[in-house]
């Protein structure tokens, strides 16, 4: 499950590089048309989110899951469409689809095989088959050559992932009366909340990090490798930690590194220290989503998870696409500095948030889906 998981971030990955050169050179379109173009997938990606927790909670995870895989691979077919620029938004549009479905099959799916009480290391291995596609996904798209091939290894992944997951057995009966569900249950204000304003920080690394250091030892490219690194090592290594020890440690220490880490990257440092910092902001995002998302699922029935998860990432979602605009204004004004102060101060939120999500809320109440998972498996 994790290897589709891969294959499907991997052929995202591989198509988004050459995204923009394709369709400023290939196609004609305007550098507004590419942000619009690219930014479409994020309001898709956010819509979907709603869709595709009900689904994975009333229709079974596998089923968004392999939802979330076919949309990829028709993605990949429509990006080479001879219709020009809608085809480009055509696949941006299924591919945000896909990314949510993919991602919320993924995650209540492994948290269903782990068991609630692994949730965060459940978690962990589902982002690292995330960070290893996207990750790998720019290597081979250089290497093909061309955007067209590409999306053609695109839509060949989607359907490699698609086939070897339908061998993978799913246990998960749904709700037989599932009942009418509120769309953003007010529980998961507070938790959504917090994982927002922790990812306010991620575009500003993505947009901002190269340039910013351009002028101070141009290290910016390490210390991007040095960031994503310890994200991958650290979810597969030490995912579980925050079931092992209080989740709230792992979520206030994830913060504490990560604020370190961005108030030096903002005092313009030379490379070592640099790299250093964005290193410990990395490893520090390493624990703040499982410790939220793994308390929720606690404190959520099993038949729920799906939409508990889709939920939370639509908060990722809606902070990342907000978050983009205000760094680019902040840094067009005030300079690259103050868009990495700017996510530091909102990990202040984010702390005071996680406060009433760990110690004013009302303890678990999940329905011992362990045991009743153990049992459905039982031949």
């Amino acid at each position: 499950m994790i290897l589709a998981t891969f294959l499907g971030f991997l052929g995202m990955g591989t198509v988004l590089p050459q995204m923009a050169p394709h369709i400023r050179h290939d196609l004609g379109g305007s550098d507004r048309t590419v942000g619009f173009v690219i930014g479409i997938f994020s309001f898709v990606a956010l819509g979907g989110r709603f869709f595709s927790g009900p689904l994975a909670d009333n229709k079974g995870r596998k089923r968004a899951f392999l939802t979330g895989l076919a949309s990829c691979g028709i993605a990949g077919a429509a990006y080479v469409l001879p219709i020009g620029i809608p085809g480009a938004y055509l696949g941006r549009i299924l591919q945000g689809f896909g990314e949510a479905c993919l991602y919320t099959g993924a995650a209540a799916w492994a948290v269903e095989l782990g068991g609630v009480e692994r949730s965060g290391q459940a978690l962990g291995y589902v982002s690292t088959g995330i960070w290893g596609g996207i990750a790998a996904g720019p290597v081979v798209g250089h290497w093909l050559g061309t955007f067209q091939r590409a999306a053609i290894m695109q839509a060949v992944l989607a359907l490699i992932a698609f086939v070897m997951l339908t061998k993978v057995p799913e246990a998960y009966k749904p709700h037989p009366n599932p009942g009418k569900r509120n769309w953003l249950p007010v529980s998961m204000l507070k938790p959504g909340f917090a994982i927002g304003f922790i990812n306010v920080h991620y575009p500003v690394i993505t947009g901002f990090l190269i340039l910013h250091l351009a002028k101070h030892g141009n290290s910016g490219g390490a210390a991007f490798s040095a960031y994503a690194g310890f994200i991958l090592v650290s979810r597969f290594f030490l995912g579980g930690l925050p079931d092992r020890i209080n989740p709230a440690i792992t979520f206030f220490g994830g913060i504490a590194c990560m604020a370190v880490g961005l108030v030096v990257i903002a005092s313009g440092p030379g490379p070592i220290v640099a790299i250093s910092a964005a290193a410990l902001l990395g490893f520090g995002f390493s624990f703040p989503w499982s410790s939220i998302a793994g308390t929720v699922l606690r404190r959520t029935p099993s038949n729920e998870h799906g939409t508990a998860v889709g939920v939370l990432s639509a908060f990722y979602d809606l902070f990342v696409g907000m978050s983009s605009f205000a760094a680019g204004n902040i840094s067009e004004r005030y300079g690259y500095s103050a868009s990495f102060l700017m996510a530091a101060v909102s990990l202040i939120a984010a702390a005071t948030i996680g406060f009433f999500v760990f110690f004013r809320t009302p303890p678990a109440i999940a329905d011992a889906p362990r045991e009743e998972y153990a049992e459905a498996c039982e031949p």
